[in-house]
């Protein structure tokens, strides 16, 4: 292998490798120091977050939250949500108890629930654009495969050029 096809080899390998590096943080890393990270699969709040957005969420104590606030809530089992509080309703019967009106930025009307403060999970601190495409595609098979895949053969990348040279000296 020549001097200068080393060189290119040993940039796009280090390109590769701090991309997956990157991603990884990005992903699971967040996780590590406390976000919890969703991503944004509806209009209802753009501008502010795209859809196919990754958002950064970290815990929020619900009596801290005020009108105009930005929540991220769970619907259901299953789904999560993040509106902006458009006002706070308290309990008549227990004083402990919070309810949120929230509505979508982009959206018309008040979301048709209310929002029980225990469904809170917290408030959006960064979000990162596109990012939630790649993260649903490596959650999901056949993105896990290829992930999967992908890394092995940045592995193997990694030694290629050292295979090369012991042939050189080989022959």
């Amino acid at each position: 292998m020549s001097r200068k096809m080393k060189k290119i080899w040993n940039w796009f390998t280090t390109v590769l490798v701090v991309l997956v590096v990157l991603l990884a943080v990005l992903l699971v890393g967040a996780r590590i120091v406390g976000f919890k990270v969703f991503t944004v699969l509806s209009g209802s709040m753009e501008p502010d977050y795209p859809v196919g957005s990754l958002i950064y969420v970290r815990e929020v104590d619900p009596d801290d939250l005020e009108s105009k606030d930005v929540i991220t809530f769970m619907l259901d089992e299953n789904i999560v949500a993040t509106h902006r509080i458009i006002e706070v309703i308290p309990d008549e019967a227990d004083s402990t108890v919070v309810y949120f009106r929230t509505k979508g930025d982009a959206n018309n009307a008040a979301d048709g629930k209310l929002v029980h403060s225990k469904n809170v999970i917290g408030t959006p601190v960064f979000t990162i654009p596109w990012l939630g495409y790649v993260a649903n595609f490596i959650q999901n098979p056949p993105g896990t495969y290829i992930a999967i895949a992908v890394c092995a053969i940045l592995i193997l990348l990694m030694f290629v050029p050292d295979l090369l040279r012991k042939e050189e000296k080989n022959e």
